[in-house]
């Protein structure tokens, strides 16, 4: 686990620090080769430079964002803003479903929106192949 990352999850509390272990554990293990790095103060995962998968703290839960989640077709995941971004909330360790975690992020590697260049594009998102 890259050394911002765990920091990160070691300045959660108990509970939280479960659960981001958890979630990165996860994430590492099924994107492999992803760049991981803590971008706006959170863990993040990049594919090809493209933020794919992160978490962050809330005031009442951890957040899961897939950037690309909306296109998933899945539930469990809500919309979250204005682009394709999907969210999961979780308050225990023991809500982390692993198996349905893998197939969000199966579909995270598969189903891309390209976030690296939406400045560039003015805010326009469009479809990776």
């Amino acid at each position: 686990m890259e050394k911002e990352i765990q920091a990160y999850n070691d300045a959660m509390t108990a509970a939280d620090k479960a659960i981001c272990k958890k979630l990165a554990q996860e994430i590492d293990k099924h994107l492999t080769g992803a760049e991981s790095k803590i971008w706006h103060r959170h863990p993040v995962w990049f594919l090809n430079g493209n933020p794919i998968v992160g978490y962050s703290k809330l005031k009442d839960s951890v957040r899961l964002m897939f950037w690309s989640g909306q296109s998933f077709e899945e539930e469990g995941l809500l919309p979250d803003g204005s682009f394709k971004a999907a969210v999961a909330r979780y308050t225990d360790v023991k809500q982390v479903d692993t198996e349905l975690l893998q197939r969000w992020l199966d579909k995270s590697a598969e189903i891309q929106w390209d976030y690296k260049n939406i400045v560039k594009r003015k805010g326009v998102l469009e479809r990776l192949l």
